[in-house]
């Protein structure tokens, strides 16, 4: 499941965006120039006003740079690097310093997961939130290839996502399941017509392998990396490939490499179920707070069902079906900052409002006011189903989402719907190395309690498989937990900045 973090948090701080600050970088001839090490691969340029588009609040003091890193578009068959029959990719590059940083340490490079999601908007939202780790490093994102400025996937239409999105999300009858079959093969059939063969060198191997050039390029001797929910998974396997490269990683929102797909999505069924139980139980203590208390999940459950009979109608003539109201759901679960909003969202859908359940829902979708969508989902489809082999047949969906609908009843029955698109992909597997990380130094694997999209007990599993890496707990709710609270900033960043271990067993309180 998509990393939905940022998006909910910039829905969420609209009003004050517009009333931020303005971003004036500071006025360095070359805010670079103190880079050491090898000559760099990257042709810099000055991209402070892309950076300010992103994020309108950038502080006043960083200066951004952006650039490509060429790679081979199959690992595979290259040599010493480079691509024998000359096809590349260009990954797009983005690295902010600020003024203040003084003894610069390196670059950090992030990841935001998804798969799909941009790391050069990771960065700049970051920014702001990680002054510690600024005043010692830069902050590199990087989108991963098939996503936005890096090569991009895109072949699912925006209206193709629209009514994927807003199709029922746990179908019943056989004649609904089948319109759910029929939207992933549109889809799959859409993406393998535009990019054929290619689509299997979207794999989440190929991009760990992108990740060293792009340490290489920046001339950094190891690597720095803090990656975010399948970001994740993208640093297990790039630990298992190069784990001597790593100076220091940080895996916030523990993917559990070892599982099969079926118990991956069951895995996340129990997440949400337990993440909504958190939300309702917080909705009934806090009745004030909550205009749907006291059964919260009594209201949501109306409300879907009001949802499919009788939709409320918005601005446009938008219809806010059973689908869109189960994303937004979905996406409030991913912060806690969102609680308030879905229980309103909810509240006002009884009364012929359906905007907030809209904005929820268009915030985990990437779906701008004018209907148009990111490559996120295009990118997900993409990397998800090169990942793997082992996606269950159509009838196995239908049976587990009968099983999965008894044992989890919001979250279950569309947990094993999400499947159907990689059952019926048409495009190479390119399965990623699963191992241990033989050499390489300890590695903070985070994880939050109530973490709907990587339930917490993967962040275990991770640290074990990859022998070195060492559980760092939040007590808290939502999806991740950096830069949550002032414990986990400074595990962290005391990890980055001096290579100290936090002590074994660290779990931080909620706030």
């Amino acid at each position: 499941m998509r990393r939905a973090v940022v998006a909910i948090a910039a829905l969420l701080s609209m009003a004050l965006v517009a009333s931020g600050c303005t971003f004036h970088p500071p006025k360095l001839s070359d805010p670079f120039a103190s880079d050491s090490g090898a000559p760099t691969a990257v042709d810099w340029r000055s991209c402070n006003s892309e950076a300010l588009k992103l994020n309108p609040t950038l502080p006043r003091d960083v200066s951004a740079q952006c650039g490509t890193v060429t790679v081979p578009q199959d690992w595979r068959t290259a040599k010493d690097g480079k691509a024998p029959d000359g096809k590349t990719f260009d990954i797009a590059v983005m690295r902010i310093r600020s003024s203040k940083q003084q003894n610069r340490i390196g670059s950090i490079l992030v990841n935001p997961g998804g798969p799909g999601a941009s790391g050069i908007q990771l960065a700049t939202n970051l920014v702001g939130q990680v002054p510690v780790l600024m005043s010692r490093f830069d902050l590199v994102g990087f989108d991963p290839r098939g996503v936005e400025q890096s090569a991009s996937v895109k072949c699912i239409p925006d209206t193709t996502l629209d009514q994927s999105f807003g199709y029922e999300p746990d179908p019943a009858s056989d004649a609904q399941f089948q319109g759910a079959v029929a939207i992933s093969k549109q889809i799959a059939s859409a993406c393998s017509a535009k990019f054929g063969d290619q689509l299997g060198l979207y794999s989440t191997e190929q991009t760990a392998r992108d990740m060293d050039a792009i340490r290489a390029a920046l001339g950094e001797p190891k690597l720095n990396y803090l990656g975010f929910s399948y970001g994740t998974l993208l640093g297990a396997v790039y630990a298992e490939l190069f784990p001597r490269n790593i100076r220091a990683m940080v895996l916030d929102g523990a993917v559990d490499p070892t599982l099969s797909p079926v118990d991956a999505s069951e895995n996340q069924a129990v997440g949400f179920e337990r993440a909504f139980n958190n939300f309702a139980n917080w909705c009934k203590a806090t009745p004030k707070d909550c205009p749907i208390a006291p059964d919260a999940r009594a209201a949501v459950n109306s409300a879907l069902d009001a949802a499919r009979t009788n939709p409320v109608h918005g601005a446009g003539g938008r219809v806010a079906t059973a689908g869109w109201v189960f994303t937004g759901v979905i996406s409030s679960l991913y912060s806690e900052e969102a609680w308030q909003p879905l229980a309103q969202g909810i509240a006002n859908l009884r009364q012929g409002d359906p905007r907030i359940m809209f904005a929820l829902a268009d915030a985990y979708a990437e779906r701008d006011p004018s209907g148009h969508y990111t490559t996120l989902f295009d990118a997900n489809s993409a990397v998800n189903c090169a990942d793997s082999a082992n996606y269950p047949t159509v009838d196995q969906i239908r049976t587990l989402q009968s099983q999965w609908r008894a044992k989890y009843p919001l979250f279950g029955g569309p947990l094993a719907i999400g499947m159907l698109g990689c059952s019926v992909w048409q495009a190479k597997h390119d399965p990623y190395p699963v191992g241990k990380a033989d050499g390489a130094p300890t590695i903070l694997v985070v994880g939050t309690k109530g973490d709907p999209a990587t339930p917490f007990e993967s962040t275990p599993k991770l640290a074990d498989m990859l022998g070195t890496g060492q559980v760092v707990a939040w007590d808290g709710e939502g999806h991740t937990a950096y830069p949550s609270t002032k414990c986990i900033r400074d595990a962290v960043e005391n990890y980055f900045i001096s290579l100290t271990i936090p002590p074994k067993g660290l779990t931080c309180p909620p706030q």
